[in-house]
């Protein structure tokens, strides 16, 4: 069968700024795909290519066969319809209770009557365990239900293809692993294709099928979790393990402190 999406040596830049070079990535029907690697090696960047917010320079994104750079705006909007995305931190609108929040997408994008949408919101609501918060505003719960209803949000469309950014970010222990569980209950219960982008190397290794790591913009390692876990990389050893000391240096590259201060040429 093949890949939901394709990536073949695409590359990516803002100007003379290369953020994405030479990235080739298979993402399988009905698995799920974790993208990790530290803050600005690009791995958000990857989810807005295939969402066809930006266009590579050079090289493919694929869904389904068809080159996300190619589509026409309507095209790009139907192969929309089919992607769920979770956001950052959420995204909810904060004037919508959570039922207006996950009835959203139902409501813009197809022309089923509202007694419909209540019983398919209700039911992606259950889902994720806050049915009977429906009434309530984002202001009026906590960050792990918000993020709850993000996710019931992202799956009301029953989507092919599931994209996370971030989705564990400021969350405590027991939100994460409520958050990961349902990550991977929900992929396995509607056949879809998940890709996580993440630094969290627990939550993630749980529920990922695979995993790519970036660094620099480049894959510097991809295999299974566990594969990843045995590894001999250096940077993947110093991520996994959260080490100080390896590849991915902890200052910002330039002048040294020293020579910022003017020490040496003081007496």
């Amino acid at each position: 069968m093949p890949n939901l999406v394709d990536i073949r040596d695409l590359h990516f830049g803002y100007g003379d700024r290369l953020i994405l070079s030479g990235l080739t990535m298979e993402f399988p029907r009905g698995k799920v795909i974790a993208i990790m690697g530290g803050s600005g090696s690009g791995k958000t960047t990857v989810l807005r290519l295939i969402g066809g917010q930006l266009r590579a320079q050079s090289g493919s994104v694929t869904v389904e066969g068809q080159e996300v750079s190619s589509l026409s705006l309507d095209g790009l909007y139907r192969m929309r319809r089919r992607m769920g995305m979770l956001f950052q931190h959420g995204a909810l609108f904060t004037d919508l209770s959570v039922f207006d929040n996950v009835a959203f997408p139902l409501r813009e994008n197809t022309s089923l009557p509202e007694v419909m949408i209540r019983d398919l919101v209700l039911l992606k609501l259950h889902a994720v365990g806050l049915s009977n918060a429906a009434s309530l505003k984002p202001a009026e719960i906590s960050g792990g239900m918000a993020r709850r209803v993000a996710l019931a949000r992202a799956v009301a469309l029953d989507p092919q293809l599931i994209m996370y950014d971030e989705p564990f970010a400021g969350l405590d222990p027991i939100s994460m692993g409520v958050i990961a569980n349902l990550i991977r209950k929900l992929n396995d219960a509607l056949g879809s294709t998940t890709i996580l982008v993440s630094h969290d190397v627990h939550e993630s290794f749980m529920i990922a099928d695979y995993v790519y790591f970036l660094s620099k913009g480049c894959i510097v390692a991809h295999g299974t979790p566990a594969q990843m876990m045995a590894s001999d990389d250096p940077y993947v050893k110093q991520f996994v393990h959260a080490e100080a000391d390896g590849p991915v240096p902890f200052h910002y590259p330039g002048r040294s402190i020293t020579e910022q201060l003017g020490v040496s040429g003081r007496s």
